[in-house]
């Protein structure tokens, strides 16, 4: 019989394979459940999970939800859909006149950022992205503001009452407003809007109409417009999904009101007018569980690696400082959202395996099997071989232990399609063949990763690494072989480690808008500066206390942070920095003969330190001045964190509960005999040499020949060479 248990915690993590929670109790300790994605209706997989991990404790989410606090989601499916071009493209767009093409054109950026390092070299390879409107449905409509905020060009109102017409004639879902510089001067975009809702009060129908400078008021015409239309064509089509998330579970008597995981490490509503931020959820996660550990363990450089089902995903702690970045990359496309440093690779468990009869070579990728597997899963319909598919036939997986055995693999059909497939074109052995593919994979995500580090003058020596994922503990030790980690961590919970990144983040609400103010080397705009970066962030403060107020929430409940970008004058690349104050003092200085800010001094010297700290002494520039790019304010109300466990150090020989026998394994072309251990069963303080595979129900740990794995006492292996 099930029983109640004071949870005060729950986090998700929905990925295109399996559906994580990650679940805590008021005393931190936590639990994590898996299942199947339910692509057509995510609430199914996520309710599979809870029931899945609630299992431990002998209770159930309608016994045991009554008392949580915190509830956090994070997912693939808007991400998925932009990458696979399954979007909502009946948008409609007013722009200025001459800049309709804007979409098409995008920057030189975008032709080659998605690309490897030899891709980028070569021009051949650079390539537009498809744009994701028909250019029919872009309108253009004269006016011009400047870059201060002044109006050079009355608004031609008579264009933009033309332009509504037309496209709600064409029968668009939404209007997207995107104008020039009205990140500094919105009266434009204003007007537009009215037009807007004239016309469509005179016909009699309502579609939204989104402007720029209420959505993303921030420098960057091509990465602000991109973030509009994607925000109406993979964002907003999830928004019914993830409020049937919310209704489901608060059916189920949760009281905790549900949020989604933002691109910056906080949470919103998904109610929230925006949600493009929610994006790359996901793998955010992972990184907020990085800086989570590192903290804990007081790592200065740690560096995550997330293996899922179709994607490698790499970001950087560094001197415990998590970059955040204002303009990245996604679906081939460049925003200029808030965004923990992170970039991915198509690269992951799930990945098609092919023969190219041209090159004579293997390929694997673009497309994966996602939740259905490989053809080792009978009854997923796939008839091409997969990543999965070849660890399967060498050893590594258990065919009886897939998702502790919800589903059976077929060892014997993946053989035969590996061989069919990939082995006879290349005639060559079946189980060499599949070997060479996960090294094919496993080389690219070692390339991903030591080019991360090394793009930032660092060596993998100056790293720790820790890997997770559900296929991070499988391919750890192909990707990074050779590459000299100071120490290398594998979570016991590391299928579920994005999920635990979303419980460690705070519920909390980003706004940012560009100043583009200048610190001359004299100092002398100081008092002009730190004046309008006050009023700056108490707007910033007020819109955020209305998004709490919103949600029924206490402002009084809030820590409100500020914080600026700036870098110095004539540089490219920005860095973050928190203020100690949201209201900057002035005082006259009589020994400089000028007013003087003693806060914005600490601000720029904060700055001067971390750029060392990132990018050595001999590249600050002090001396060029400052330029604050952006004032940033951040609205956290924090939630319950997990407290990582911690167990008794026992001795290093594993007691015989924990041995499952052996199984040949195939390493650099050759078997072994592999010892096999249930990682439940492993106590903290053991040792397990090399060759070996230690088992879970939800991800399997490869430790080679040449390897062994120690066991700590917060349940984390550390990999290191023999």
């Amino acid at each position: 019989m099930s029983k109640s248990k004071n949870l005060v915690a729950m986090a998700f993590d929905t990925g295109g394979t399996m559906s994580d929670t990650f679940i805590i109790d008021e005393e931190g300790i936590f639990i994590i459940g898996k299942a199947q994605t339910t692509p057509e209706n995510e609430s199914e997989g996520i309710t599979n999970s809870i029931s899945d991990a609630l299992e431990q404790w002998d209770t159930n989410i309608e016994k045991s939800g009554h008392s949580i606090e915190a509830l956090v989601y994070s997912g693939t499916a808007m991400v998925n859909r932009l990458l696979e071009r399954q979007g909502n493209s009946n948008i409609g767009v007013i722009i200025n006149a001459g800049f309709e093409d804007l979409l098409r054109l995008g920057r030189a950026l975008q032709c080659w950022i998605w690309l490897d390092y030899g891709g980028r070299l070569h021009a051949r390879e650079h390539e537009h992205p498809e744009p994701l409107i028909p250019r029919k449905q872009i309108k253009g409509v004269r006016g011009r503001i400047n870059f201060w905020g002044d109006e050079l060009i009355p608004l031609y109102r008579d264009e933009a009452n033309k332009a509504v017409k037309e496209l709600l004639d064409m029968g668009v879902d939404s209007i997207c407003v995107c104008l020039l510089c009205s990140y500094m001067n919105d009266s434009h975009e204003l007007q537009v809007r009215m037009i807007a809702e004239q016309i469509m009060e005179e016909r009699g129908n309502k579609i939204p109409i989104i402007l720029s400078s209420e959505h993303n008021p921030v420098r960057g015409e091509t990465p602000r417009l991109n973030a509009l239309v994607i925000e109406q064509y993979a964002a907003e089509p999830s928004r019914k999904q993830l409020i049937g998330i919310a209704e489901t579970l608060k059916d189920k008597g949760i009281p905790a009101p549900l949020r989604i995981l933002t691109t910056y490490g906080g949470t919103i509503s998904p109610y929230h007018k925006t949600l493009i931020p929610t994006m790359v959820s996901g793998p955010i996660g992972g990184l907020i569980g990085t800086k989570f550990i590192a903290e804990k363990y007081g790592i200065t450089n740690l560096v995550s690696s997330d293996v899922g089902g179709t994607s490698f995903d790499v970001g950087l702690v560094m001197e415990r400082y998590v970059p955040t970045k204002w303009e990245s990359s996604l679906g081939r496309f460049i925003l200029n959202i808030p965004a923990i440093a992170l970039d991915s690779i198509g690269a992951g468990t799930g990945m098609y395996v092919r023969y190219n009869e041209i090159s004579g070579r293997l390929e694997f990728g673009p497309e994966s099997a996602g939740y259905k597997i490989g053809v080792c899963n009978e009854q997923s319909g796939v008839e091409t071989v997969t990543m999965t598919d070849c660890s399967l036939i060498l050893g590594y997986l258990n065919p009886d232990y897939f998702l502790g055995g919800k589903i059976p693999l077929n060892k014997d059909r993946a053989l035969r399609y590996i061989e069919n497939q990939l082995a006879e074109p290349l005639n060559t052995d079946p189980y060499k063949t599949a070997r060479g593919a996960l090294d094919l994979i496993e080389i690219n995500m070692k390339n991903h990763l030591n080019g991360m580090i090394q793009g930032l003058g660092y060596s993998p020596k100056n790293y720790t690494l820790i890997s997770f994922g559900g296929g991070g503990p499988l391919h750890v030790a192909g990707y990074s072989r050779g590459l000299n980690f100071q120490n290398i961590l594998i979570p016991e919970w590391a299928p579920a480690f994005s999920a635990f990144g979303c419980a460690c983040a705070d519920h909390s609400y980003r706004h940012e808008k560009s100043v583009d103010l200048v610190i001359p080397p004299d100092g002398s705009m100081i008092a002009f500066v730190s004046s309008i970066l006050s009023s700056t962030w108490k707007g910033l403060k007020e819109n955020i206390i209305k998004e709490f107020k919103a949600e029924g929430r206490d402002p009084n409940e809030m820590i409100f942070k500020p914080s600026l970008r700036l870098q110095y004058f004539g540089m490219l690349d920005d860095l973050e920095v928190q203020s100690p104050v949201e209201e900057l003092t002035i005082d006259y200085s009589p020994d400089l003969e000028r007013y003087d800010s003693p806060e914005l001094n600490e601000i720029t010297k904060k700055y001067d330190d971390l750029f060392e700290l990132i990018f050595k002494r001999g590249t600050k520039s002090p001396e060029l001045g400052y330029h604050i790019t952006k004032a940033i304010g951040t609205g956290i109300v924090p939630v319950p964190k997990p407290k990582l466990p911690q167990h008794e150090l026992s001795g290093k020989n594993p007691k015989g509960n924990a041995s499952k026998g052996v199984r040949n394994m195939f390493w650099d072309n050759k078997w072994y005999e592999a010892s096999i251990w249930e990682m439940e069963l492993l106590n903290s303080g053991n040792h397990v040499q090399g060759p070996a595979i230690i088992e879970a129900p939800a991800t399997t740990l490869v430790v080679p020949p040449g390897f062994r794995v120690k066991l700590d006492k917060h349940r984390i292996f550390h990999m290191e060479g023999i």
